[in-house]
């Protein structure tokens, strides 16, 4: 990816998917992500292979440090999920960072619409134009 997206200096972004630490992804989720708790590593191993993949990579020792996968057709629809920054680069704006990387990876998909849920960053999405539902009561979910 060319643009930085308000990255701070020494952090890169990557669609690569070759560049996914995936172990290190599965951990994160696994222990530290609410939404994933106790997700085997097969099933992470199999969301990655489906996915769009969004890393974020620190240049210097070209550790991961952030993820991020979309869900989608690029074409119709597309599914924001598993967004996690490691913590101790955290409030550095890699997040957001690599939010609006996904947003302008696909702008020209023509995507109607991009989807997340989240229980605690409606700060983070908001101000990159994620916005609440306009008629939530038009969604349904299958749950398994």
């Amino acid at each position: 990816m060319t643009d930085d997206f308000g990255l701070p200096d020494g952090y890169e972004i990557s669609t690569d998917p070759g560049r996914v630490d995936a172990g290190r992804v599965h951990r994160w989720l696994s222990t530290d992500a609410y939404w994933a708790i106790g997700r085997t590593r097969e099933k992470q191993d199999r969301a990655i292979a489906g996915s769009l993949n969004f890393g974020v990579y620190d240049t210097r020792s070209g550790e991961q440090v952030a993820y991020a996968r979309v869900v989608t057709d690029r074409t119709t629809f597309a599914w924001l999920c598993d967004v996690y920054v490691d913590r101790p680069v955290r409030g550095k704006g890699v997040g957001t960072a690599l939010v609006a990387a996904v947003r302008e990876e696909l702008r020209p998909d023509g995507l109607r619409r991009i989807l997340l849920a989240t229980h605690d960053a409606h700060g983070v999405y908001g101000k990159l134009g994620f916005a609440p539902l306009d008629r939530p009561e038009q969604w349904m979910a299958l749950y398994f």
